[in-house]
């Protein structure tokens, strides 16, 4: 869990914060395959449909499918637990990780633009995933 640096946008707290487990697990999953602009949307206070987004892009179709297999593959090889829905994989433009209580939205960066998760959400707590071994 160390191995990520997080910065918060929309807040004024200094400190990382704190996230569940399984955002740590996720988030070490998609850096390791090497994944876009990570952001994790802090939707507790905006709707009962989940507490956490974690939204990335990657940079080919390829890549896309890579990100979502090595999340899948390492959350259940730490956690045991399976994703609840799985969403995507055939188009690879937008693949959704259902883990009910965070949910992962892995884009194209065309297909990230257009539908714009972040703006839609805007009120959320947003924090800036990075890989510090970058």
């Amino acid at each position: 869990m160390n191995e990520t640096q997080t910065s918060t946008s929309r807040t004024t707290r200094k400190k990382r914060p704190e996230f569940p487990p399984l955002v740590y697990l996720i988030n070490e999953a998609l850096l390791e395959k090497k994944a876009e602009n990570v952001r994790v949307l802090d939707v507790r206070n905006l709707t009962t449909l989940t507490d956490y987004f974690i939204v990335c892009q990657g940079g080919s179709d390829t890549q896309i499918r890579a990100l979502a297999n090595n999340v899948t593959e390492k959350i259940k090889e730490q956690t045991g637990e399976h994703v609840w829905r799985k969403e995507g994989l055939e188009n690879k433009k937008w693949v959704v990780l259902d883990y009910v209580d965070v949910v992962v939205h892995i884009f194209n960066e065309e297909t990230r633009e257009f539908y714009a998760l972040e703006k839609m959400w805007n009120d959320a707590e947003i924090t800036d995933i990075q890989d510090e071994k970058s």
